[in-house]
């Protein structure tokens, strides 16, 4: 082989190894996504939050021709998964999805290691779920009122369940005594199965349920719903009257989920996501899903979920305050 011949057989196979080595640079420019997307969820998987999240995944993989995978990170009540997504790259690759504990922690550990509202930018609000106010057998209140006059009656004496201390459940208890004048007793358990099952025993008198640990009990007849603590009546409870209904005006409790991502996601990219989530979720088959599993989808935009956020932040903050709640 002659030298010429082998320089430039050296030179194309030195060309081919350089675009080789830029092929996957080269493939990220192109329209997102083009590879997988995370969504991180802060709690254990088949609970309401992660029904969402997968619920909504599994339909952006169809609209994307992407895998969007689910990825339980939980602990410290929501806090692990939020520092992990804080700290990720923001590429939208990696979205959080949020609940009401994230709006709520700020107040009871004051020195997380991330900002909910500083540290991510939000896409849309995505689910509601309503929080129903039970009642064990052999309590005598037929309604909220009847009820608001027991507890007036005997402060301390009537019990509420809750799935834990400063969670939705328990905080729901705190604003009800707030706004309605009562004192009612606070019994913390660990998940909403263990405090479900006191409230159908009789150990405690009642529980200010999430629609998906509510509804089986109610549609069963094993409880009696007797207020919706939303402002508005929920499409899962349609006979259920709210509290403001009930005479406690201004009432409006709920949990819920939502999606964010890292606050320097390119706006592009965040657009695109907030808007195919919010497409999402508004198809009637999602919608069916979720309200098997107990939840309302309410898409929003960006915007509209950024004030909620700031909405949320600023009432449970008071609300553990006026409470005096401690972190467990």
């Amino acid at each position: 082989m002659s030298r010429p011949t082998m320089r430039r057989q050296l030179l194309a196979a030195a060309g081919g190894l350089a675009l080789a080595a830029a092929a996957p640079a080269f493939a990220q420019t192109g329209p997102f996504p083009n590879r997988p997307v995370k969504l991180v969820v802060p709690f254990p998987a088949g609970g309401p939050v992660d029904t969402v999240a997968r619920t909504v995944g599994q339909k952006l993989q169809e609209l994307w021709g992407q895998p969007v995978l689910v990825e339980n990170r939980a602990g410290a009540g929501g806090q692990v998964g939020a520092d992990v997504v804080a700290k990720a790259p923001a590429d939208g690759y990696t979205v959080f999805v949020c609940s009401i504990h994230h709006t709520v922690l700020p107040a009871l550990r004051p020195k997380l290691p991330y900002d909910i509202e500083k540290d991510f930018v939000p896409l849309t609000f995505g689910a509601r779920f309503p929080i129903v106010l039970v009642l064990a057998p052999g309590v005598e209140a037929k309604n909220v009122a009847e009820l608001t006059a027991l507890a007036k009656k005997s402060p301390g004496k009537l019990a509420y369940a809750s799935s834990g201390n400063g969670g939705g459940t328990h905080l729901a208890g705190e604003l009800f005594d707030l706004q309605a004048g009562t004192k009612l007793l606070h019994v913390p358990y660990k998940g909403s199965a263990p405090a479900m099952a006191d409230v159908l025993g009789g150990q405690v008198q009642m529980m200010f349920a999430d629609a998906p640990t509510a509804l089986p009990q109610v549609r069963g007849g094993k409880l009696r719903a007797i207020g919706v603590a939303q402002a508005q009546r929920s499409e899962l409870f349609p006979g259920v009257p709210t509290f403001a209904e009930a005479g406690v005006p201004g009432y409006d409790a709920y949990s819920w989920a939502g999606f964010v991502a890292p606050a320097a996601t390119p706006r592009e990219v965040a657009a695109k996501l907030s808007a195919d989530i919010a497409r999402v979720l508004a198809l009637p088959e999602v919608k069916a899903r979720l309200h098997d599993a107990g939840a309302e989808p309410a898409p929003t935009s960006a915007e509209a979920f950024g004030q909620f956020l700031s909405a949320e932040l600023a009432k449970w903050g008071r609300v553990v305050k006026a409470g005096n709640i401690q972190a467990d």
